[in-house]
C-alpha cells in the first residue's frame, strides 16, 4: 500500500451538481420558478476563464508599459455561464428565441433582473468555493 493511498483520486469526493431557481420570470406549469442545474468547475477551468477576462491597462507615466487587470464582472458572468448545465446556454434554438447569439448574452437575457442576477452570482460563487470573503479572511487572520 502506498504512503499516499489516502490522496489517490479514488478517495476524492466528487462535487454533485446543484439546482437553483435563477429567475422568478421563468415558471413551470405549477407556477413555481424553474430550477436550473449548475456544476462545480475545476480550478483549471477557472484559470482559463480568468485569463480570458484579463485586460491590459496602461501604466500612468510609463509610455508603452501595461499591467494586467481582471475584469471581475466579466469573470463572474463567464463563471456563471460555465457552471450552467441546464438550460443549455449553447443551444441555438434557445438563443434564437431570445434573439441573441452567444451563451453569455443568453444568460443576461434570461436573468434580466439585476437583483436576481446578483443572487445567482452569489450562488455560483459559493458553489465554486468562493464562499468566504476577503474581509472574512482578514478577520480570521487577526484572531
Amino acid at each position: 500500500m502506498s504512503k499516499f493511498s489516502k490522496f489517490m483520486k479514488a478517495n476524492k469526493t466528487v462535487k454533485k451538481n446543484e439546482r437553483y431557481a435563477a429567475t422568478k420570470s421563468l415558471c413551470g406549469e405549477n407556477g413555481k420558478p424553474l430550477e436550473w442545474e449548475f456544476r462545480h468547475i475545476s480550478a483549471k477551468e477557472s484559470d482559463m476563464i480568468r485569463d480570458e477576462c484579463m485586460k491590459e491597462i496602461p501604466v500612468a507615466g510609463k509610455f508603452g508599459a501595461f499591467r494586467q487587470k481582471l475584469d471581475a464582472s466579466k469573470y463572474i458572468h463567464r463563471l456563471i455561464a460555465a457552471s450552467v448545465v441546464e438550460p443549455d446556454l449553447f443551444d441555438t434554438e434557445l438563443q434564437d428565441s431570445y434573439g441573441v447569439c452567444t451563451p453569455y448574452d443568453l444568460l443576461y437575457a434570461m436573468v434580466d433582473d439585476p437583483g436576481e442576477y446578483n443572487d445567482l452570482a452569489a450562488f455560483v460563487q459559493k458553489l465554486n468555493g468562493f464562499d468566504v470573503s476577503f474581509e472574512d479572511k482578514v478577520e480570521e487572520a487577526k484572531n
